[in-house]
């Protein structure tokens, strides 16, 4: 699944972030957005893709759901955990 977080104000300009429960379907996602590469944010746990107001729209109509801000923490907290816990295996 591909996921959108709410718009908010950063820098003068609305942003949100995109990203979705793998890598690999982000990126495939992504591309089909019309996203380069070199825009993902890999930040450990929480890898993402940054997007403008349209961008967003355009991700919602291709099917990522839209989920609010808190969601997306716990989202990325969810997996910070799972790689804990993979790593401590």
């Amino acid at each position: 699944m591909v996921y959108v977080d709410q718009l908010r104000h950063y820098k003068g300009r609305l942003w949100c972030h995109l990203t979705a429960d793998t890598e690999r379907e982000l990126h495939r996602f992504a591309g089909q957005l019309g996203l380069e590469r070199r825009w993902f944010q890999d930040k450990g746990y929480k890898w993402h893709y940054d997007l403008q107001p349209s961008s967003r729209e355009h991700a919602v109509a291709m099917g990522a759901r839209e989920i609010t801000s808190r969601d997306m923490v716990r989202l990325m907290q969810r997996r910070k955990e799972q790689r804990l816990a993979a790593s401590s295996m």
